[in-house]
């Protein structure tokens, strides 16, 4: 898919189809998925919306752990987006977190159509064990993903281009990981252009 083609994907349609708490209300498996993982707070809605051109599509709160469903967006009937809870850090109780990251973690090694999972980490922070933890079973259950580093206009230049650096050479040897690392900007547009483009090329696929 070229950079035109994909900036008109996610500029057309892409509507909130359903919010999943249960393996079993999973939609079904009929079209390509991609997954957007990390810890809370790290900008998944925020990156959502700007890659869609939108600003309420999946809701942003400064609250860790606001988004505790599986979030499924139709993109124009080629393309499933999934906004999963972050993981770490959440104001609610221990049996619930523990019940949505359970959740999460059998959608991530049991979904046959999930294409790509897009794990984003904070570029002011880096890799935590956590996100070590969430690569390891996607490894394991051989998910290709690929590391966004988000917030980049937090930090300066050479600051971004250490941290890109240092990830990439971190997951140089896992098996299931993407080898480009994106530098993105939510707030400036910053690597958006180049993630639409790797994500709408995995509806050809």
């Amino acid at each position: 898919m070229t950079p035109e083609d994909a900036r008109k994907l996610f500029a057309g349609p892409c509507d909130f189809s359903l919010g999943v708490v249960r393996m079993e209300d999973l939609p079904e498996a009929d079209l390509p998925e991609v997954a957007f993982a990390g810890r809370s707070n790290v900008g998944k809605s925020s990156l959502l919306n700007a890659l869609t051109g939108r600003k309420a599509l999946a809701r942003t709160s400064n609250t860790p752990g606001r988004t505790r469903e599986l979030n499924f967006f139709d993109l124009g009937g080629q393309l499933r987006l999934v906004d999963l809870p972050g993981y770490g850090y959440a104001r609610a109780s221990r049996s619930d977190v523990e019940s949505w990251t359970g959740l999460t973690l059998d959608y991530l090694s049991g979904r046959p159509n999930l294409r790509r999972v897009c794990v984003l980490i904070d570029s002011r922070h880096g890799l935590k064990p956590v996100d070590a933890t969430t690569m390891d079973t996607l490894d394991v259950a051989a998910v290709p993903y690929q590391i966004v580093l988000t917030k980049s206009d937090k930090i300066k230049p050479p600051a971004a281009k250490a941290v890109t650096a240092a990830v990439a050479e971190a997951i140089a040897k896992r098996p299931a990981a993407h080898p480009d690392v994106l530098l993105t900007s939510s707030e400036k547009n910053l690597g958006l252009a180049e993630l639409r483009t790797e994500l709408g090329s995995l509806t050809d696929s």
